[in-house]
């Protein structure tokens, strides 16, 4: 059987969390961008009905993973407003960059 990171160092790609971090965070930045009465932040304002919660933990809302996910980076949301400073940072291109990105 052949292991995924072996297939992922042959293709040169960018591990897949890494990938779905950089797709939230560029949202986020798009999202964070737009005028406070577009649709999108509106959405993102709006607050459901107050069903009971069901056992264990809370399910995570895209705004916590995006807040973990700024921590992770160390970024603050300020940077986003630089559309062009904001796209290089997220940026993850393939394997090669993540290993210059984390000084291997």
């Amino acid at each position: 059987m052949i292991r995924n990171e072996t297939v992922c160092e042959m293709v040169d790609v960018a591990p897949i969390e890494e990938k779905l971090m950089e797709n939230r965070l560029r949202w986020f930045g798009h999202v964070y961008r737009r005028p406070k009465d577009a649709v999108v932040k509106r959405a993102d304002r709006i607050v459901l009905g107050s069903n009971a919660t069901g056992r264990g933990r809370p399910k995570l809302t895209l705004n916590t993973v995006v807040h973990k996910d700024l921590s992770i980076v160390d970024f603050c949301e300020q940077v986003a407003l630089d559309r062009t400073q904001w796209k290089k940072k997220v940026h993850i291109a393939n394997r090669l960059e993540h290993k210059a990105r984390i000084g291997l």
